[in-house]
């Protein structure tokens, strides 16, 4: 294990790279800090987007996730919510519902508009801040005006507020998640916004683990090992925190060129490989992870193998930033105190 210098590192902003690569997107932040929740939107930064997703944990918490199968006739959206708050935090969705119809944003229909806001939620009610605390539409509404196209915060911010990770010890002995921006390498072709709240660890691009459940010692553990080898009652569902549904990771993938809907389908699956490398355990009976991939409605066609390989390389990257940029609070440890 690498001392504490070597694993808190300084999370350079993304900004001026961004800025001029065309992936069409806003985001926007609202933060409850006292209640220890929060919400971020993800829009058109002039339009409607192109949308799929693939969701591969087995405890999500989605709305109007149907709209983005493949096979689904929907073939545009207007904004993605990611929401603290469990599946009160779904509610949550009805601000940025507001905020497009006021600005004549959405589906024209005979009298007015249709937005199309998918969202999907984190399990933030416990450890950090307060059960009763949920984003409210209000929050959602403030996150849209919020919104810029580019110098996102990261860390302990939005959706990534009350996140948590390596929690299968409980709340005592896991660390502070939180949300991360990632790029590709190279001409961006994908950048990845994450909010990690996994039950597991995090590892890093070496593959050193740096963001876990931590043993009496203080040292972090590996989670899977922990699984395998610890007896019943200490696995993950004896601990508060550590059941089925209180964890996920969820992540919108945004490309600077033209996909199909089945296209973008299919790099949301591929991009969930991301999780594999860098979270463990990851998609379980525990967590909702799920990806979400966009792109600009009228952007020149792009190689869909190379935009498998850029969203998985953009979400590792975001899922290393999101906890190295993670302030920690209550007790619960964060890489960037």
């Amino acid at each position: 294990m690498r001392d504490a210098k070597t694993l808190v590192q300084a999370v350079t902003p993304h900004d001026p790279v961004i800025a001029k690569s065309g992936f069409g997107i806003s985001v926007g932040h609202s933060t409850d800090a006292a209640g220890a929740t929060g919400c971020t939107v993800i829009m058109g930064t002039s339009g409607p987007l192109r949308a799929s997703a693939f969701a591969f944990g087995r405890a999500t918490g989605t709305r109007e996730y149907a709209l983005l199968e493949p096979w689904a006739s929907n073939d545009r959206i207007d904004a993605i919510l990611l929401t603290g708050g469990s599946a009160y935090g779904l509610d949550a969705a009805a601000g940025v519902m507001r905020w497009m119809e006021e600005r004549g944003r959405g589906y024209a229909i005979a009298g007015g508009v249709v937005p199309i806001v998918p969202a999907a939620v984190v399990f933030d009610l416990a450890p950090l801040g307060s059960f009763a605390a949920r984003p409210t539409a209000a929050m959602a509404y403030d996150a849209c005006d919020k919104a810029t196209p580019s110098g996102w915060a990261e860390g302990s911010v939005g959706v990534g507020t009350g996140c948590t990770v390596g929690k299968l010890r409980g709340p005592a002995h896991s660390m502070k998640g939180g949300f991360g921006v990632g790029l590709s390498a190279g001409a961006p072709l994908a950048c990845a916004l994450v909010a990690v709240n996994a039950v597991g660890h995090v590892r890093d691009h070496s593959g050193e683990i740096i963001a876990s459940a931590r043993g009496d010692d203080g040292a972090l553990i590996n989670c899977e090992l922990h699984v395998l080898t610890s007896p019943p009652g200490v696995r993950p569902g004896a601990q508060p925190g550590a059941e089925p549904g209180a964890n996920t990771t969820i992540s919108v993938v945004a490309l600077n060129r033209g996909f199909s809907k089945i296209e973008l389908h299919r790099i949301a699956r591929a991009a969930s490989g991301a999780l594999a490398r860098r979270i463990g355990p990851f998609g379980t009976a525990f967590d909702g992870d799920m990806v979400f991939v966009v792109c600009p409605v009228d952007a020149p066609a792009g190689d869909a193998l190379s935009a498998e390989v850029a969203a998985t390389g953009a979400l590792e990257d975001a899922i290393v930033r999101a906890v190295r940029a993670a302030k920690g609070r209550d007790g619960i440890r964060g890489l960037a105190d």
